[in-house]
């Protein structure tokens, strides 16, 4: 028998504690890339933008191929771990080695493949050089995420959160300036720079715990770290698919519609995902840990699942009315006024991600069961189908249809991992989550339609309407399932104590 919706509700107040400290980060991180942007875009212009864009793709690619998975598969074990202190230190200096291996690894292959990289990213070898320093922000890159897989693993989130704020921060300190006296010229060495400064915040951040520093030859370190790289390579599959994906798609519109485009692409990627991103930040940061630990009791993972499935359409959902109420306003504010071609691709692909939260809830259940053939399958099915539909939609009408090919791949996402999370698994989540899907795709949908009413009042009154109507379901069902008004009561009653 499934457990109720209303019951357990001190687990909702963990999924919204978590979302909150991540999602506080994510804002943080949101403001400082605004400010970020906004400086890059006026130093370097869209095709600037782009020719960043084109380093930042490529190295996800190559960090994806070297890492092995290890930002996974890692947290996996950790989180199995927990209970056994002496277990975890053990494994964390496996990690710790192996992360240091496959960081030097990314950057040989950098260096040697520096020429091709550049043509097939370029279409020229000019870049050849840039590519040989970027070695040394693939090496950083590596390093960086072994420490925040630790962290994030042993349960330190408030430690990785501070780690993430501070690393945003300095990296606009350090980075701006380079832009500013070096303008196009300053783009690898500002790449560089970040990932070392994050890297320098993190090392900071978990320097307070010594992990095992026993010697290890290069089999019996293969045996201790086994099952994890079982599914690290399996994971990073996985995510160097999607990267690869990321990477043609941007090879594609690059060649079509030139440097600039791909900067507009970037642009408008950036408004849809990496601003309704605190969501999934805090969805891959505590909940997949917490899944991980059930991940053998059914009853508890649709438990889980349902929560989290619940909680992360109810945040986003007024996000998405909100964006779409002030589209305009935001591409002006992050960036300049030659972008508002993107509008078209960030109104329909904003609608996405309400599938995409729902989807990714459901989709974590795979990677937590550590069902490496099925994962590979449903990696490699949808990839294909996303570069397939990107591409052709992109073809058709330019960015605009873009966005409208996203909205459509993440819908097809989120049916396809229901049924396959159901026949594998037997999933079977709470019926108030299909009723608050369907309450909230509803909303989305009427602020979508605003968007095309011809008059700015009513647009805008109608669009104004909707959010706060969509912020008030929110209040409402958050309140229903955990009581938020006892919870601001309790909270103030202690802050006066």
């Amino acid at each position: 028998m499934l457990i109720s919706l209303d019951d357990n509700k001190n687990s909702y107040g963990q999924i919204l504690k978590a979302t909150s400290l991540f999602g506080g980060v994510k804002i943080f991180n949101i403001l400082i890339s605004i400010i970020k942007t906004k400086l890059v875009t006026i130093l370097i212009g869209a095709s600037g933008f782009g020719i960043l864009a084109l380093f930042n793709s490529t190295i996800n690619m190559l960090v994806n191929f070297t890492k092995l998975g290890l930002d996974t598969s890692a947290v996996k074990e950790i989180s199995q771990r927990n209970h056994d202190s002496l277990k975890v230190n053990e494994f964390i200096g496996v990690l710790n080695r192996v992360i240091w291996i496959s960081g030097i690894l990314g950057g040989v292959i950098t260096i040697l493949f520096s020429k091709s990289l550049s043509i097939w990213t370029f279409g020229t070898a000019t870049y050849k050089f840039a590519f040989v320093w970027l070695s040394v922000a693939i090496l950083f890159n590596q390093l960086a995420n072994g420490k925040m897989t630790i962290l994030q693993g042993t349960r330190q989130l408030k430690k990785l959160a501070k780690a993430n704020v501070l690393g945003s921060f300095l990296s606009l300190v350090f980075t701006v300036p380079l832009y500013y006296f070096l303008g196009t010229e300053g783009i690898v060495p500002a790449v560089i720079v970040s990932f070392v400064v994050i890297y320098i915040v993190l090392h900071f951040y978990s320097k307070d715990k010594t992990y095992s520093t026993e010697a290890l030859g290069i089999k019996k370190l293969f045996k201790e770290s086994k099952s994890m790289l079982t599914l690290g390579l399996t994971m990073s599959y996985s995510s160097l698919l999607a990267a690869l994906v990321a990477w043609v798609i941007q090879i594609y519109i690059r060649n079509e519609g030139g440097v600039q485009e791909v900067g507009f692409y970037n642009a408008g990627f950036l408004i849809i995902n990496a601003y309704v991103g605190m969501v999934f930040s805090a969805m891959a940061t505590d909940y997949f840990p917490r899944l991980s630990e059930v991940h053998s009791n059914t009853d508890l993972i649709n438990s889980v699942v349902s929560k989290q499935a619940d909680v992360a359409m109810l945040l986003i959902t007024p996000i998405i009315t909100l964006f779409l109420l002030f589209r305009e306003l935001i591409i002006h504010v992050l960036f300049t006024k030659e972008f508002i071609v993107v509008i078209g691709m960030m109104t329909y692909g904003i609608i996405g991600m309400l599938f995409k939260a729902f989807s990714f809830s459901m989709g974590y259940v795979i990677i937590a069961r550590g069902d490496s053939k099925l994962y590979v399958k449903t990696a490699s099915l949808f990839n294909l189908l996303m570069l397939i539909i990107c591409l052709a939609f992109y073809s058709y009408g330019g960015l605009t249809w873009l966005g409208a090919g996203l909205m459509v791949y993440y819908l097809i996402h989120l049916l396809g991992i229901a049924v396959v999370t159901k026949y594998f698994y037997g999933l079977q989540l709470f019926s108030k989550v299909y009723k608050t899907f369907i309450v909230c795709l509803l909303l989305s949908i009427l602020a979508l339609i605003c968007t095309f009413i011809s008059n700015s009042t009513i647009s805008i009154l109608l669009g104004a309407l909707i959010t706060i109507s969509s912020v008030l379901f929110t209040l409402l069902m958050f309140n229903k399932r955990m009581n938020i008004k006892g919870v601001l009561l309790k909270f103030l009653k202690k802050k006066n104590n």
